[in-house]
């Protein structure tokens, strides 16, 4: 079995914790609970060829005001980037992040464009939001709240950074 780091980035709001609560524990909780420095669970995920140990480092919102902490970043295999799709500013600022996070530490990304089951609210076409999505190597609309995608979106970069071994 092999471990990996996984960060989850973005910013408040956007659902990190409860993606990793969806995924670790099957569950989703309506109260909104800030994530204040960083946050890890544990999950294995049992490939066809490999077992996995993800170390999920959900790590506190970044905004204009207080971006995240570099460290965290050490040691990571690969990070998602997750975004709102009901709050358009989430797109724009998490493209900044993975900017950012790109320059100090450049490793696999994804892209969870989350709350997918609610009415999107950005004015990006499907050519542009085509585009950011080319920015990483995987993208994924996911629901928190339903479970949607959620799980098949560890499970592909579980297999993604099995494969880079």
């Amino acid at each position: 079995m092999i471990q990996k780091k996984i960060c989850l980035l973005g910013t408040s709001g956007v659902g990190k914790t409860s993606l990793i609560r969806q995924y670790v524990e099957g569950i989703f909780d309506k109260k909104y609970l800030t994530t204040i420095g960083v946050k890890i669970d544990k999950k294995l995920v049992q490939l066809e060829h490999q077992n996995v140990q993800f170390m999920l480092w959900d790590i506190e919102g970044a905004d204009r005001y207080s971006v995240f902490q570099e460290r965290y970043l050490r040691g990571a295999a690969a990070y998602i980037i997750v975004v709102d799709q009901s709050r358009s500013p989430s797109l724009i600022e998490g493209m900044d992040i993975h900017t950012l996070v790109r320059q100090v530490h450049p490793c696999p990304t994804v892209l969870a464009i989350n709350k997918s089951d609610l009415e999107t609210r950005w004015h990006w076409n499907s050519k542009e939001l085509a585009d950011y999505k080319e920015l990483f190597d995987l993208s994924f609309h996911t629901s928190a709240k339903t479970g949607e995608q959620v799980e098949l979106m560890f499970t592909e970069l579980a297999e993604l950074l099995t494969k880079e071994r």
